[in-house]
């Protein structure tokens, strides 16, 4: 099904993005949202193509459960909620920041062992209670806390250093980006630092939906499947009350979904079938209901889909229009 040496690096480019989803106010499309979107059916082959699907491109956080695999093949041994926030954009939720706590305890370790950037909760309602509160920014609150406290433990099960464990040349980093390769069945293009100064690495679209696949089509007890059970069975420690990617999942049996800052989607379901999806501007509008029709043509029902179909435009408080999938994506999930 998928090769055991990964292929070359992407190609670094601009992406031939192409329009993907439509913004309709009062019957005239408004404005317009360019991106990519590939769908692979339970071969890996690709089944729907639209856009750039081989330009390198940065997953962002939808490539958050590929690392919680390579931390886990390093001996980290959480489960359940614990393993699914190393995995987690969270929004800053008490759970969270518990949880972060307990994982960090369990290293012997504290939040300022900590190397991520100090952040308001991720939640609107959740950070202004926050702010109210008086409270300022913190590493414990940043939404990729959970992640940085799984590298920690890591780092000090395998008794590697502490301090520079977001170094590139960390033996932790090093071992995350074979297993990205290894999942993604690519060569990494790049490495830059992403938003909470973890390494970054760049591969295609179409290698991040092979690394969705191979997680959730793993055998059951191996890293690969410990994980993508763990943020299905735990959605809202992986993101947080009211997040679309939790609700996604909990609509759609035994798919595992990962969202991503700068409009990266990718889901997988249990058989292999896999979308990713990149919007060219980040617009989280426009992600949600593209990843919905991508998973309409993996197969998915569209009725299971139906509430993530696009977000309605108002108008002097009144619908007015939305913001829908473009005709080339197939279908419409709800009527127009």
């Amino acid at each position: 099904m998928y090769s055991s040496f990964p292929a070359d690096p992407p190609p670094i480019r601009e992406p031939f993005h192409a329009p993907v989803a439509h913004l309709i106010r009062g019957g005239v499309v408004e404005g317009v949202h360019y991106g990519s979107v590939v769908v692979l059916d339970d071969d890996g082959g690709i089944r729907f193509g639209l856009g750039d699907v081989e330009a390198a491109c940065y997953p962002r956080s939808a490539l958050k459960p590929v690392q919680a695999v390579a931390m886990v093949r390093a001996g980290l041994p959480l489960e359940g909620a614990l393993l699914s926030l190393a995995a987690a954009s969270h929004s800053g939720e008490e759970r969270h920041l518990a949880g972060t706590r307990r994982i960090l305890e369990l290293a012997g370790l504290t939040e300022d062992d900590l190397r991520n950037v100090p952040d308001l909760p991720f939640d609107p309602v959740v950070r202004d209670t926050w702010v109210r509160e008086g409270r300022p920014p913190s590493r414990l609150a940043q939404n990729c806390s959970g992640k940085h406290a799984a590298m920690l433990y890591t780092a000090r099960i395998n008794g590697w250093s502490l301090d520079d464990y977001l170094d590139p040349a960390h033996p932790l980093q090093q071992a995350i980006a074979e297993i990205v390769e290894d999942l993604t069945g690519q060569r990494v293009a790049t490495v830059t630092v992403d938003g909470c100064g973890a390494p970054l690495f760049s591969v295609s679209l179409r290698g991040l939906a092979v690394a969705a696949a191979r997680l959730t089509t793993a055998a059951p007890g191996t890293p690969e499947a410990r994980v993508a059970g763990a943020v299905r069975e735990h959605a809202e420690m992986a993101s947080g009350s009211g997040r679309d990617v939790a609700a996604l999942m909990r609509a759609v049996p035994g798919l595992l979904a990962k969202d991503g800052f700068e409009g990266v989607q990718v889901a997988a379901l249990p058989d292999g079938r896999a979308v990713a999806v990149k919007i060219a501007d980040g617009a989280s509008r426009a992600r949600v209901p593209v990843a919905a029709a991508a998973l309409a043509l993996a197969g998915v029902d569209p009725a299971l889909l139906a509430e993530f179909a696009g977000e309605v435009l108002l108008g002097g408080g009144l619908p007015v229009g939305e913001v829908r999938r473009v005709p080339a994506l197939g279908p419409q999930t709800v009527p127009a």
